[in-house]
């Protein structure tokens, strides 16, 4: 097959937090494809809100990115025209770093090495990658942070460690005594009953249970500060 001409963007020096290219009169969006993402249309994710309702922008995105193949650009595609967003391109950039993607196409378009429009694009996808590595790293960061303990005073975060750490989860030391949390070196009865009083305050409410069959229907899980039972 010929090669399909790809949208010229202009050139750029910096990226955008989206994870487009900041490029004057022109940005592009990079979209992760991942396991899944030929059926959810994962690439155009960034034009929609955590509701589903599109996004506003103050300058929309010209170029989507996405990291995959045929079947990742294929339901880009889909997504976008679901939203009834017309003015988009859509390309996708395959782990063969000179093959790019078009919708429609069986063949992908291969660029030489040496070209820059390869080189912005790549660029965007590996833009992608810090992005999305570094939001999930702050939620993880977040979800550590957000918990039961919270409100104890003075019990900061390497202080929570070494308790989650001694009982292995929020939820055994839920069940700890305070004579058991006094134990904990440098945790005195002052400390060790304001953790009590706290837990004790956002115990979890019993899970519901199907009396028919026994069946558990809502897990007791402790979110934040700590792992699993």
């Amino acid at each position: 097959a010929a090669p399909a001409a790809l949208p010229g963007p202009p050139d750029t020096d910096a990226a955008r937090a989206d994870g487009g290219p900041a490029v004057p009169g022109g940005h592009a969006s990079a979209g992760q494809g991942v396991a899944g993402a030929a059926e959810d249309g994962a690439g155009a994710r960034g034009f929609t809100d955590e509701d589903g309702r599109p996004k506003r922008f103050a300058y929309p995105p010209q170029l989507l990115v996405v990291d995959g193949g045929q079947p990742q650009v294929a339901a880009a595609k889909r997504a976008l025209d679901e939203l009834g967003v017309d003015d988009v391109a859509v390309c996708g950039l395959a782990k063969r770093l000179e093959e790019v993607w078009l919708p429609g196409d069986d063949d992908p378009v291969v660029l030489p090495r040496s070209s820059e429009g390869l080189y912005l694009l790549q660029r965007v996808r590996d833009e992608a990658h810090r992005f999305a590595i570094t939001y999930q790293r702050a939620k993880r960061a977040k979800r550590m942070k957000s918990g039961p303990l919270d409100d104890v005073p003075g019990l900061g975060d390497a202080r929570k460690r070494i308790l989650i750490k001694h009982f292995g989860s929020v939820k055994r030391l839920r069940q700890a005594t305070i004579e058991q949390i006094c134990e904990v070196p440098g945790f005195g009865r002052k400390t060790a009953e304001s953790v009590a009083v706290a837990l004790a305050r956002t115990a979890p409410a019993a899970p519901a249970v199907n009396t028919a069959t026994g069946e558990i229907i809502e897990d007791d899980r402790d979110g934040g500060n700590g792992g699993n039972d």
